[in-house]
């Protein structure tokens, strides 16, 4: 008699839902050493789809991904899960600002449960019984940033682009970011990046220790090159390190034309996905998977001895500075999404309090003329 293994997932994946955002869960081969495909044995992917809002999750998203990553911890054939966004453009910006900006702002408690969510979120990934891959396929921004870093490794195009957004649009990075990130870079780059909301390139990702590995996915005639924004060819400019920075003024306008006349082909990084994924599966599943959990262990410390305070705070966050910092985004003209932060500061100076007026009075203003 063949053996019956019991039911171990809380919830059935829930179906995809028309017209919105959401989350596909698929198996996927895995292959040997030789390439060739290894039958019975698979690789779970969980990939974020809502490629029109850069792969931001809205709250039925976060739900789908925490039924995703349980799903995956129980399947048996399961070698590694892939964690990856649909697209080219993004794999995740993080939460989905037109529904922060519509729904939760102004409405504290309803955050918190949302941030119940996606303290859950990060917390399934953190607790995955199989490794965990970042397919950076884009962007990996704000809370993209800090799920992404949940992860236990992350293989990136070298188009794509780390950083934070939270202190420019309202919000401070405290879902998991300002407990993951000093880790991996130190205490500095970290400040740095998470107060300053300034983009590092996936080459200065992969320095700093952030990342496992950047390929480059931009073919030009024929050919993949690096990416054409990102100095890649020396070292010291003027006594200062340069390699892996964005390039500016003429370099940056010759790289863009690069861009226009170039196609994105992603795979060299489905390559060094399975080729990693590979390397997972000529190891030990018990002891791989022990070594896993044990390296967690530096992230889930500073994760759960801070995850309930902050997501106290980020409720009430939404009565001042998200409430103005998502709305500006939300509904400010393009190229124009934050907030008058001068005049915040001085009329914070001044004593004004927190109220729509004050909100309204900060928000950006389309230049007369100029197009939306």
């Amino acid at each position: 008699m063949p053996f019956e293994f019991k039911d171990h997932d809380l919830a059935a994946f829930p179906p995809a839902i028309p017209g919105k955002g959401t989350v596909r869960y698929e198996k996927k081969p895995v292959k040997d050493q030789k390439g060739q495909v290894v039958p019975d044995l698979c690789t779970v992917w969980i990939t974020l789809d809502n490629p029109s809002q850069l792969n931001s999750y809205e709250t039925e998203m976060v739900k789908q991904v925490i039924l995703g990553f349980r799903r995956a911890s129980n399947e048996r054939d399961a070698v590694a899960v892939v964690f990856t966004g649909a697209g080219t453009r993004s794999f995740c910006t993080g939460g989905n600002t037109k529904e922060y900006a519509e729904y939760y702002s102004g409405r504290p408690e309803e955050y918190r449960q949302y941030m119940r969510l996606f303290n859950d979120m990060v917390s399934a990934i953190l607790m995955c019984d199989k490794p965990v891959i970042n397919r950076v396929n884009g962007m990996r921004i704000g809370g993209g940033q800090e799920i992404g870093m949940a992860c236990d490794y992350s293989v990136a195009s070298d188009l794509a682009n780390f950083g934070q957004a939270g202190p420019r649009h309202g919000s401070a990075p405290d879902g998991g970011a300002t407990d993951f990130l000093p880790l991996y870079v130190g205490a500095e780059r970290a400040m740095q990046s998470l107060t300053l909301c300034e983009p590092w390139t996936a080459y200065q990702a992969l320095a700093y220790g952030l990342i496992t590995d950047a390929v480059p996915t931009m073919k030009s005639n024929g050919v993949f090159v690096p990416n054409p924004l990102v100095v890649t060819d020396r070292w010291l400019d003027a006594g200062r390190m340069v390699y892996g920075t964005w390039k500016t003024g003429a370099e940056r306008d010759a790289g863009k034309k690069v861009f226009e006349t170039g196609e994105i082909d992603l795979t060299p990084l489905d390559t060094a996905v399975d080729q990693l994924v590979t390397k997972l599966l000529m190891t030990f599943p018990a002891c791989t998977i022990k070594t896993i959990e044990s390296v967690r262990k530096h992230k889930l410390a500073h994760w759960d001895a801070n995850k309930e305070q902050n997501r106290s705070w980020l409720g009430l966050n939404m009565m001042t500075d998200a409430a103005a910092g998502f709305r500006a985004f939300n509904e400010g003209p393009k190229g124009k999404r934050e907030i008058d932060f001068i005049d915040l500061r001085r009329r914070l100076a001044r004593g004004e309090t927190w109220g729509k007026d004050l909100i309204d009075a900060i928000q950006p203003r389309a230049t007369p003329g100029a197009g939306q």
